[in-house]
């Protein structure tokens, strides 16, 4: 069995954030050689987070809205983890969207329904975070 695994790297400019991942990870499904196997694919911070689902503006736009209503941001006060940082509604929202995705290999293609696409949620932005891509197959 082969192994291989990579980072990928995201700095997204604002707070939240979707940003399909798709092609970076089958760029890296290329380079791995596998052909029949398993993607990892897992977001290597605690406000972040990796799914799958449509590529599809207005659903991403319902995301946004329905995450606010579960954890809004503001006001902070109301988190009790909001000591230095006011980030407490992102590990929330991460926690709804997930850590990670999983995705059959077949034939040396990511083996997806129809639609499914993979993505990097960020809720916690404007700094540099990482996704982790492990393949494992043969």
């Amino acid at each position: 069995m082969k192994s291989y695994r990579r980072e990928l790297f995201f700095e997204i400019p604002n707070r939240r954030g979707f940003v399909n991942i798709t092609p970076q990870v089958e760029s890296c499904l290329r380079e791995s050689g596998i052909r029949e196997g398993l993607c990892l694919v897992n977001s290597m911070h605690i406000t972040s987070s990796v799914f799958i689902n449509d590529d599809e503006s207005g659903l991403h736009h319902d995301f946004e809205v329905w995450l606010e209503k579960l954890a809004p941001h503001e006001p902070v006060s109301s988190y009790r983890h909001n000591g230095f940082e006011d980030n407490a509604d992102a590990h929330l929202k991460r926690q709804v969207m997930g850590r990670e995705a999983v995705v059959a290999v077949t034939s040396g293609k990511l083996d997806f329904g129809t639609w499914e696409q993979i993505f990097y949620g960020e809720f916690d932005g404007r700094r540099r975070k990482r996704v982790l891509v492990k393949i494992i197959g043969e």
